[in-house]
């Protein structure tokens, strides 16, 4: 038999999406084709044929006449997508907990334990890459190939907001807290259990979000106020 070696364009979709992830390309950015071509050493044919992939995945839009831009969710996507993932990931959680062996628990043991020690630390970027590893395990321990497509896919475009809730203070230390409440379900072989404690964890992650959002609004508009009156006007004079 032989070996198909992935297509490129494939492998430029791979590419943009760690791109995308590291924020090397930002939310609401306009994706310079051409450029991005050269700089990956490809041509255009393939670049066109990796963004029709994000685009269907989400992660960027194309508009006529436009080009391409990377999407950023807005309030009413987290509203509409959150509460999906809560059904969907508490699922992978209720089938996890039928399924999972001692093996199976050791591994996810020694997640939660770089998890504990990344909150402690305070070390936001570890933290959200061990938190997305335990997602991921539960959700192949879930053993539903159906449920984890749609979950792969709703989570490829939660990423575009990464590691944001993460930043609101005590955040990280709630999220480890429920991550364990959800690790001692799945020990005790709970479905009901893990399936409940799973949604509340998605779930205050959005309220997480909506919380650092009106933080920094009201930050903004603190600004606003300080400063002097008619600075606004001379500003807007000098264009």
């Amino acid at each position: 038999m032989r070996i198909v070696r992935q297509a490129l364009y494939l492998e430029v979709a791979d590419r943009l999406r760690a791109m995308i992830d590291e924020r090397v390309l930002m939310p609401g950015a306009w994706i310079d084709e051409v450029a991005l071509a050269a700089s990956l050493g490809t041509s255009r044919t393939p670049m066109r044929e990796a963004l029709k992939v994000l685009a269907a995945e989400g992660l960027v839009r194309l508009e006529p006449h436009r080009g391409c831009f990377v999407n950023a969710l807005s309030e009413k996507d987290l509203d509409e997508i959150f509460p999906l993932m809560a059904l969907l990931e508490g699922r992978c959680a209720y089938e996890a907990a039928r399924n999972v062996t001692p093996a199976d628990l050791d591994a996810l043991e020694g997640l939660h334990a770089d998890l504990s020690r990344y909150a402690q630390a305070g070390d936001i970027d570890a933290y959200y890459e061990t938190n997305y590893q335990i997602h991921e395990a539960i959700q192949r321990l879930a053993g539903n190939r159906w449920l984890s497509g749609v979950v792969s896919d709703l989570r490829k475009v939660l990423r575009l907001s990464r590691h944001k809730s993460l930043k609101l203070p005590g955040r990280i230390h709630e999220s480890c807290a429920e991550h364990l409440s959800v690790f001692s379900a799945l020990k005790a072989h709970d479905p009901e259990g893990a399936e409940a404690l799973m949604k509340t964890h998605v779930l205050r992650q959005r309220g997480a979000l909506r919380a650092l959002d009106s933080a920094e609004h009201a930050g903004e508009a603190a600004t606003d106020a300080a400063q002097p009156a008619g600075s606004h006007l001379r500003v807007a004079g000098q264009g």
